[in-house]
């Protein structure tokens, strides 16, 4: 029974164990190596999204001198599979001698802030026995991701359940599949398709690429250029990493900027490069051109313009056209046009899962996120000493990690200065009448997952500190300089 269960007491509870958890250990190691802390992870590893995603090629979309911690120098290849992400978080793991701060297989079921202790009390089971396990915590740091691991995206079509072959979604993938000269349709025109399809392309009879509306792709060389003139320097790799990675963000800036100031121009840059690969202008207007401008959903990045060349060896087809039903032979589309298949892919995207979907309370009353404003795309008003992990959208996810991890550790110490036992986020008078907006506009970013899970998500305001940057050059400069004695961050 729950009275005879031990509470254990850390400083700092991570929840996940995933590519911003093992990053937050870093920093508390590194910079409050006073703190106490534990990792709660439901998997038996570490790695979160890529040890969840076992679909062949699975690969990163943004390079790893970006994505890749800035602490810890990348010398593979800039896009990167999913295994080499993992192994080198394991490399960060050891070189930290993190491992006895994760307890894996803990699923947490409940967090509670209580005042009169000044502590998070947490509830988790231990999936292996299905022993329950209790915490508390001066401060809870939310590492677990934003989508629903074991739930993927599919969309009902008619006709489903007549289909006679298989369905599988590239997030429960399974270790026996079997598409060896199968014909296959992939529904879907993402990362996760252009990733799919050219590393099934030579086992199958065939396999098709049905999209329902095309998507922004770009591609080069799986190499950069500028490390290999560096290695060959013989320069430190901790040099060739930072060097790289401040290039590769100039660049990344350029492009997002043109997105907004001159997005006509950087479409037909993107299409001029996929034309140039695919070789055949037609194919091009037809099946590459997006209905959005570019980087109102993410680019996805061809590495080697694998995709195209299977294209233009005749061992990919692609369609672009609405389902009209699903049948027992395949998928006919609204265009009347019959697709035959013995395996339907849907890479039809995530969903959205806020929080972990653990249930959260503050002094008894329960949190919905939905109705709470960020406080600076990483705190929540009324709820105290608690930090969450959200990305960015158009730059890599770990850019904001480790932007947050120094955020956090600045305000462990300074509220050890002061002597506090917590902080909340309070809107102050000036503040109760702002505008209330959703965490992300339509207009600026548009993917799938996040107009179905919008809701789900904190609301913002119309002004600091009640707002989420989602812009990394500006809040790299922005959030070292927050002000950690600002009004609307109240101290007990």
């Amino acid at each position: 029974m729950d009275a005879a269960v031990t509470t254990e007491h850390f400083d700092i509870l991570i929840v996940g164990a995933g590519i911003s958890g093992i990053g937050a250990a870093h920093h508390l190691k590194d910079q409050c190596p006073d703190k106490s802390f534990v990792i709660l992870e439901e998997k038996a590893t570490h790695g979160g999204t890529w040890e969840t995603h076992k679909y062949p090629g699975i690969r990163s979309d943004s390079d790893l001198y970006t994505f890749g911690y800035r602490f810890k120098p990348w010398s593979g290849h800039p896009i990167a599979e999913g295994g080499a992400i993992m192994d080198y978080m394991a490399e960060v793991i050891e070189d930290d001698q993190t491992t006895s701060h994760i307890r894996y297989r803990h699923k947490v079921t409940k967090a509670a802030w209580v005042s009169g202790d000044r502590r998070w009390h947490i509830d988790a089971v231990e999936l292996e026995t299905g022993a329950p396990v209790k915490f508390t915590a001066s401060f809870l740091w939310m590492c677990q991701g934003y989508y629903d691991h074991k739930n993927p995206y599919t969309p009902e079509w008619k006709g489903m359940a007549d289909f006679k072959g298989e369905i599988v979604h590239p997030q429960l993938w399974p270790e026996d599949i079997d598409y060896k000269n199968k014909r296959v349709v992939v529904i879907g025109s993402g990362a996760t398709a252009a990733t799919l399809i050219p590393n099934m392309a030579d086992e199958c009879e065939y396999i098709t690429m049905l999209q329902r509306s095309p998507t922004y792709f770009w591609s080069g060389e799986n190499r950069n250029e500028l490390a290999d003139r560096l290695r060959a320097l013989e320069v430190p790799e901790e040099w060739v990493h930072e060097i790289v990675r401040r290039e590769m963000l100039a660049i990344a800036q350029l492009i997002q900027d043109l997105s907004f100031t001159a997005p006509d121009m950087l479409k037909d840059e993107l299409l001029n490069g996929v034309t140039e690969k695919v070789g055949d202008e037609e194919l091009v207007k037809k099946h590459f051109m997006p209905r959005y401008r570019p980087w109102q959903q993410r680019l996805a990045f061809v590495p080697d313009g694998d995709l195209f060349e299977k294209v233009k060896e005749g061992k990919v087809s692609i369609v672009t056209d609405q389902i009209e039903k699903f049948t027992e032979g395949g998928i006919l589309t609204q265009g009347s046009e019959e697709l035959k298949a013995d395996m339907i892919i849907t890479a039809t995207g995530f969903n959205l899962l806020a929080f972990g979907g653990i249930p959260f309370e503050v002094d008894g009353e329960a949190v919905d996120f939905g109705k709470k404003v960020t406080h600076r795309g990483l705190m929540l008003e009324g709820v105290p000493n608690m930090v969450y992990v959200f990305g960015y959208l158009r730059s890599s996810w770990t850019l904001r990690v480790d932007l947050i991890c120094d955020y956090v550790c600045r305000l462990l110490k300074h509220m050890d200065a002061k002597d506090a036992a917590a902080v909340t986020p309070t809107r102050q008078d000036a503040d109760a009448q702002m505008e209330i907006r959703p965490w992300v506009t339509e207009d600026d970013f548009n993917s799938g997952y996040l107009k179905r899970g919008i809701d789900k998500m904190p609301k913002q305001g119309d002004r600091a500190p009640w707002i989420f940057n989602t812009n990394y050059y500006t809040e790299r400069d922005e959030m070292p300089a927050f002000d950690l004695d600002d009004p609307t961050m109240v101290y007990a």
